[in-house]
C-alpha cells in the first residue's frame, strides 16, 4: 500500500483515452527559443526525490526552458486570465478548466538523458501535443508512450508564425495514419487563422497508443481481450 499523504510515492492513475474528435483551441503553455533538452523540461537534482510522486515532480514541468515572448525561464502568459505564472501553476491552471494545451518547440526537442518524467509531466498536466522543428529520437518516442502527439514542422519556418497568444486546432485526427500529414490550424488573437502542415513519425501500433490514452493502456486493452 502507498500512503496517500506521501509526498515521494503516489499511485499512477491512467490516462483518459482519446474522445475521437478533433483536439482545438488549445493555447500555447509556452513557445520554447533555443535549446530545450529533457533537463529543461524535467530537472533533476533536488526534483530527483519526487521521481516516484508525478503530481509533485511535475512541479517542474519546463521550468528550464526559455519563453521566446519575454526571454525568461519559468514566467508564461496565462491566455485564460491574462495574467503570468510558473510553467506549472499555469499548466495546473488550463487542466482545472479543462482546457488542453499545447508547447511549441525549436531544433532537437528533448536531446539529453532519456528521462522518463519528461513525457510523462507534460501528460499528467493536460498536455496534449508538442509541435516543434525537430525531435531528440527517444523523447519523441516516449511522448508517443504517453498518449502526447509528437509533432514536427512540414516547414520548419512555420514555427516563427505561431505566437505565444495563438490557439491550436489538430484538424483530421480521426484519419490519422502512418506517413499522413496532420492539418493545424492556428487561430491569432486579433481573429485572423492560417493553416500548416505538420508531420508524425507514428507507426500503426503507436496510431493506438494515442488512441488509448497510453502505451500502457493499450496493453491493458489487449490483455482484457484475451
Amino acid at each position: 500500500n502507498v500512503d496517500p499523504n506521501s509526498t515521494r510515492l503516489q499511485l499512477l492513475t491512467p490516462f483518459a483515452k482519446w474522445d475521437g474528435k478533433d483536439i482545438e483551441n488549445m493555447p500555447v503553455l509556452i513557445k520554447v527559443k533555443g535549446k530545450c533538452t529533457t533537463d529543461h523540461i524535467s530537472m533533476a537534482g533536488y526534483w530527483l526525490k519526487f521521481r516516484g510522486h508525478l503530481d509533485n515532480i511535475s512541479n517542474n514541468l519546463l521550468i528550464g526552458a526559455t519563453n521566446i515572448e519575454n526571454g525568461e525561464a519559468n514566467n508564461v502568459k496565462n491566455q485564460l486570465n491574462g495574467q503570468f505564472g510558473t510553467v506549472p501553476e499555469v499548466a495546473r491552471f488550463y487542466k482545472a478548466n479543462n482546457v488542453p494545451w499545447c508547447v511549441i518547440g525549436d531544433e532537437n526537442y528533448g536531446e539529453g538523458s532519456s528521462r522518463e518524467h519528461a513525457a510523462l509531466e507534460p501528460r499528467h498536466l493536460g498536455g496534449r501535443a508538442i509541435i516543434v522543428k525537430s525531435f531528440a529520437r527517444i523523447h519523441e518516442t516516449n511522448l508517443k508512450k504517453q498518449g502526447m502527439l509528437p509533432l514536427t514542422f512540414a516547414n520548419p519556418a512555420d514555427y516563427d508564425k505561431i505566437q505565444p497568444s495563438d490557439r491550436i486546432s489538430l484538424i483530421g485526427l480521426k484519419n490519422l495514419e502512418p506517413g499522413k500529414p496532420l492539418q493545424c490550424k492556428i487561430t491569432h488573437a486579433d481573429g485572423g487563422s492560417e493553416t500548416i502542415e505538420l508531420n508524425h513519425s507514428m507507426n500503426e501500433g503507436q496510431i493506438t497508443w494515442f488512441r488509448a490514452g497510453s502505451a500502457l493502456n493499450r496493453m491493458a486493452e489487449l490483455k482484457a481481450s484475451q
